[in-house]
This record gives C-alpha cells, structure tokens and sequence, in this order.
C-alpha cells in the first residue's frame, strides 16, 4: 500500500504546546472539523481543562495523553479494559504531577539534587508529529530545556518521546539527546502504574537479578539477589532490579498477562505502598522500566530506550 505523506497546522485549543508540524501519513481520508492532526488522533480538554491528546485505532484500542508531563493517563484493549492506573488522589491543576498512569522521572530517578524524579513529568510537552499507519496511531511529543528546568538542571536538552497505539500493544521511544556544548549525565525511568487486585498480582522474569530493596530503609537499601521465579505482593514493596531482562510478565490479577519488554531501559522497579496509600494499594501495582545509572551524554550525542507493552 502507497504511504501518504501530508502536514498540517494543529487545533490551539488556546495551547502553545500545539504547534503546526504535525504529519499525517497513511491511507487518505476526508478531511474533518479538526484537519490538524492524524485521523485516529484527537485533541481535546481533559481532566482540569488540560490539553489531552486521545488515540484511537482501527481495532478498538485507545489510549490518552496528556502534555502536561507528557503522560499516558490510560491504555484500553479492545474489549474495553483499562490496563494502567490513575490514583484517585491524582489531581490536574499543575501544581503537581499526575499521580498514575506512566509518568516521566527525568533527567533523575528518585530523590537527588532536585525534585523527586525530575522535571520531566511537572513541565508541558508539546506535540511535533502525529501519525496513522494502518489504522494505527501514533505521536511524538517533545520537551527541551526552559528557564525552569535550567534553575534546577543548567543544561540545554531536547527529549522526544513517541508512542504507538496497536490493536494489543502500546510502545514508547524515548530519545534523549544534548543539545548543550558541555556533557550531562542524567538518569531516567518510566514509573509506570497498572491496574491490578495486588493480592493476585505476580511479575515473572526477575529471578537471579541484582536487587537494591529499598525496604525498610530507602536511603540505604539492602543489596541482594531475587530467587524467586514468581514474585507477589503480600506487603510494602519498593526494590529495584539491577541489569534486568529486556522482557517481564506481570499477571495483574485481574485476568490479564501483560509482557513489558524493552530496549535499553536496563533495570527494573518494583512497587507497592501497602498500608502507605490505603485507599487505592489494592487496585495497582507499579512495574518500570529504568535506567538507574548515570548516562553520559557528549554535546549533540543522544540516548533511545524502547518499552513494548502488550498482551496475548
């Protein structure tokens, strides 16, 4: 089939992370009241009136973004489930990040010399590019350095991150790269939240990894190495996995088998707060995809890591 190439000026919706560099490309369609973007692509007001992108494919399965802290609030398979979470104490007033769904944590995993986990996720994105491939969706989003993010990190950037909505599958390249005249280091992580009933949940494919458990002292977690084929959730459980494998299976106890694999994202977290968060720690449990070491970056140089989520 010939590919179609075409671009066109995106809807404001009174944002000015909606800008005129979108790209349609696939089979060619009528035009609509919103010619801005790729058919199976809509912008529209989401939760607090914020900009929210919703994909939509061919084959029944949708997923949502919004740009404020460039997250996936919401993945749904064909027959209409949700896999990912959001918390019911996430608000969208932009005073905080969006507490569910997958989040950013850039360019710092967990607490350091800035706010936890980084910037990433309390900054807007901005759409640069929108497609359909064979009824299938997908963006690109973008976020580069601003005078907020230079007061608590002074170096110039540019991250894009694109997502893929499939018929059974949701994917995700980040690339980061300097666009500054000195090297940074930087560490980054998908704090990803799914949907689950906890007393049910399993993730499998971390035995014999290298485990830093962050329980009962997250300042000083205790080193040790994961035997178990099959690993549950009986209580608190933060622990990251060292050099994990580019593919795990969690079974959200719920009656779905979801395969989280991925391309560079070299270690893992997993995570629970029990009796931390009462009112919703039964109803999700967090597997990442990370990259808890440093990562050098020389000027004009860039990092890509890949995360497939799909099921059978």
């Amino acid at each position: 089939m010939a590919m179609v190439s075409m671009k066109f000026f995106v809807p404001s919706l009174n944002s000015p992370n909606l800008r005129p560099t979108k790209r349609y490309s696939g089979m060619a369609v009528a035009a609509s009241n919103q010619d801005a973007v790729a058919l199976g692509v809509t912008v529209t007001q989401g939760e607090g009136n914020l900009p929210k992108l919703l994909l939509t494919s061919d084959h029944g399965s949708e997923a949502e973004i919004y740009l404020f802290g460039g997250c996936i609030t919401s993945w749904k398979v064909p027959s209409g489930r949700d896999l990912l979470f959001v918390r019911p104490d996430a608000v969208f007033d932009k005073k905080k990040p969006i507490s569910g769904g997958i989040p950013h944590c850039f360019p710092q995993f967990g607490p350091g010399i800035m706010q936890q986990h980084g910037f990433a996720r309390n900054m807007d994105w901005s759409l640069v590019e929108s497609e359909n491939v064979e009824g299938n969706p997908n963006v690109t989003l973008e976020l580069k350095d601003s005078p907020y993010s230079r007061a608590m990190w002074d170096f110039g950037f540019q991250a894009r991150y694109k997502v893929v909505l499939n018929t059974k599958s949701l994917s995700t390249e980040l690339k980061v790269t300097n666009t500054d005249n000195k090297p940074f280091t930087f560490s980054t992580a998908l704090h990803s939240y799914f949907r689950a009933s906890i007393t049910g949940v399993s993730v499998k494919g971390l035995k014999g990894c290298k485990t830093l458990n962050k329980d009962p002292d997250p300042k000083n977690p205790i080193e040790g190495r994961e035997e178990r084929d099959a690993i549950t959730f009986p209580g608190f459980v933060d622990c990251i996995y060292l050099d994990a494998p580019n593919e795990v299976h969690l079974d959200n106890g719920l009656g779905d088998v979801i395969s989280i694999r991925n391309t560079n994202w070299s270690d893992a977290v997993l995570w629970n707060p029990h009796l931390q968060m009462e009112a919703c720690y039964k109803d999700f449990v967090c597997v990442e995809n990370a990259k808890i070491g440093t990562i050098q970056l020389e000027p004009e140089q860039s990092w890509i890591a890949k995360q497939h989520l799909s099921i059978a």
